[in-house]
């Protein structure tokens, strides 16, 4: 077990990477980095309001670039590590690339699809399910969207005060 875990946080500190990528954009912090035969094939992070879509979430970017990696949609032999639970669009997006496995640093109660708010991931319904592992580098996770969101209502706040003596 001890092994494993430590297979998993060094997976889990490539996709904190990622995340401090969007950090560094002004973006929500969250990375993400799928693994493939001990190989980190395919990495995202979020980039919604830099590339003004929804659909730029650190999920669905790897997930892109590992299918064109792999030459297929389906990426049955891979583990996608994400440092925030995954919301229900990159929660279908995983069960319908077929991942088998992913590895999670924090939860999101207000958003999370793995088990927080629903869990897309099990649903008994849906022709796949996916092995959910929890509460990697959990603080680590947890720590950096608490900076971005501190800063964030700190920016706003003083923003909303010039507005006001303009």
């Amino acid at each position: 077990m001890k092994e494993i875990n430590a297979i998993h946080e060094k997976y889990m500190k490539e996709a904190l990477k990622q995340a401090r990528k969007a950090y560094e954009l002004g973006e929500v912090p969250i990375g993400c980095v799928i693994v493939r035969e001990g190989r980190v094939i395919a990495r995202g992070y979020n980039r919604r309001n830099t590339d003004h879509t929804t659909l730029a979430h650190a999920e669905l970017t790897a997930i892109k670039k590992a299918s064109k990696k792999c030459g297929d949609w389906r990426l049955e032999d891979c583990v996608l590590y994400v440092t925030l639970e995954p919301c229900q669009m990159c929660a279908g997006a995983i069960v319908q690339a077929r991942i088998p496995e992913i590895v999670i640093g924090c939860e999101s109660p207000k958003s999370g699809s793995a088990g927080s708010v629903i869990d897309i991931l099990n649903n008994p319904e849906f022709n796949h399910q996916v092995n959910i592992q929890k509460g990697i580098l959990e603080q680590e996770c947890s720590d950096i969207l608490k900076l971005f969101f501190t800063e964030l209502r700190k920016r706003n706040k003083a923003e909303k005060e010039r507005s006001k003596s303009d």
